[in-house]
């Protein structure tokens, strides 16, 4: 009987530490998957239409929303950074970063009704 309460304290145990590892890497794997190269221009323009490459705009998406995106910044000013994206819509941008961890994956950018930046995540499809 004593095995079956160690055994179960053991497992509860276990439990939440993986479920604390399983959130800690939610909360930070964008930083780790996309994080490995600084935001270059001239690559980034090269990189879209590459096929040598699955994850051809991954690796400087996450350095391109956390350091170069400013909220604020006017879609204009988006579009000559970044090129013509691969889906747009009145408040919304999409730019294609390839397949990245099995998964496609683009860089969508929010904008008000002044066309000024207000938000950008990385999404999966």
């Amino acid at each position: 009987m004593k095995l079956i309460h160690w055994l179960s304290i053991a497992l509860a145990a276990f439990t939440v530490v993986l479920t604390i590892v399983f959130f800690g890497w939610w909360a930070m794997k964008d930083s780790f998957v996309f994080g490995s190269e600084k935001f270059d221009q001239v690559k980034w323009m090269q990189s879209a239409a590459t096929i040598e490459k699955e994850c051809k705009r991954g690796d400087m998406a996450y350095d391109l929303k956390q350091h170069v995106l400013a909220r604020g910044t006017p879609r204009s000013a988006v579009s000559v950074l970044l090129g013509r994206p691969s889906y747009e819509d009145a408040n919304s941008a999409e730019y294609d970063l390839g397949k990245c961890m099995h998964v496609y994956h683009g860089l969508l950018i929010f904008f008000d009704e002044n066309n000024r930046l207000i938000n950008s995540r990385i999404s999966s499809h």
